[in-house]
């Protein structure tokens, strides 16, 4: 279905017939080999919101991905991940034929199966584009096996055992995404420093401000957008670095601020809780009596 320039394909058999190619074996999953897709995409700019998850595996690509504000270009061997109603769009620019796969499975498929729950935890299925997955050549060596294995059991002959095959193979080809992530981290270490050194600029600037009481207490996604890149992606980046979340490291700085108020100053418990963001001073003290075991009263008067 089509609003203005948008497309909604809420089925994967939609998907195919917008798409040009033959109708889906399966009516809730498909592997499409994209050198085969012979309908030009877009002939300008058009947003597009898949109703099920997306995996594409893209080499070739010489058009443009937009997200939010952004565009991104693209080279070999790499992939990107879109959970269900996630928005994107596409700009033709293409000289050169698009080769890979897309793998979709519509939620249904995966309802009785754990990788239902489990898949809610693989954060890059919410990461920006600028955020994609950069394979070595071994690594999509691997992936493209995988993309072609599901293929073939998916369009040989269904059976009873079809739909617990698909989903192993699927949970297999996430879980190889998820290490090979983590492996991005890694040998992208300087990049993820640099991010790191920034978000703690940020987070320090931040704390530094005497109008914590108005501005209120720092969020996740506060600092994402500081740093342009996805509120999952930091929070994988930073736990890869450091072992600890993006709000681990935003309520660390927050009881920093707090220790030193209350070792420093003669201002009411309820004053500091004020003036670092808190709405409610039991809410400050709760939160730091979790952290420290203590009381902001107790740890005060651990110092006289």
């Amino acid at each position: 279905m089509k609003n203005k320039n948008t497309y909604f394909l809420n089925s994967i058999s939609e998907l195919h017939q917008f798409l040009n190619i033959k109708k889906p074996t399966h009516p809730l999953v498909s592997v499409v080999n994209l050198d085969e897709i012979a309908v030009n995409i877009c002939e300008e700019m058009n947003t597009i919101v898949y109703n099920f998850y997306t995996i594409y595996l893209k080499n070739n690509f010489d058009g443009k991905v937009k997200y939010g504000q952004q565009y991104y270009d693209y080279d070999d061997g790499i992939m990107t991940f879109f959970a269900p109603k996630q928005m994107f769009s596409i700009e033709e620019n293409s000289t050169t034929k698009v080769e890979g796969w897309m793998l979709v499975f519509h939620p249904d498929f995966i309802q009785s199966y754990s990788l239902a729950k489990r898949i809610k935890e693989y954060g890059f299925f919410s990461y920006a584009n600028n955020e994609a997955l950069h394979l070595s050549d071994k690594e999509e060596t691997i992936i493209n096996g995988l993309m072609q294995n599901l293929r073939q059991e998916i369009e040989a002959m269904i059976d009873n055992f079809t739909q617990d095959v698909v989903v192993s193979h699927i949970d297999l080809l996430l879980n190889y995404c998820n290490r090979f992530y983590n492996r991005q981290f890694i040998t992208r270490k300087k990049a993820s420093n640099d991010l790191f050194l920034k978000f703690e600029d940020l987070l320090n600037a931040y704390y530094q401000n005497d109008d914590l009481s108005i501005s209120g207490l720092p969020t996740v996604q506060y600092f994402a957008e500081k740093l342009f890149v996805s509120a999952h992606y930091l929070n994988d980046m930073l736990k890869n670095l450091t072992g600890q979340t993006t709000q681990q490291h935003i309520q660390n700085q927050l009881l920093e601020k707090a220790k030193e108020l209350l070792a420093t100053t003669e201002l009411s418990v309820s004053e500091i809780a004020y003036q670092l963001g808190f709405e409610y001073p039991q809410s400050f003290s709760k939160v730091f009596k979790n952290k420290m075991s203590q009381t902001p009263l107790e740890f005060r008067h651990s110092f006289n």
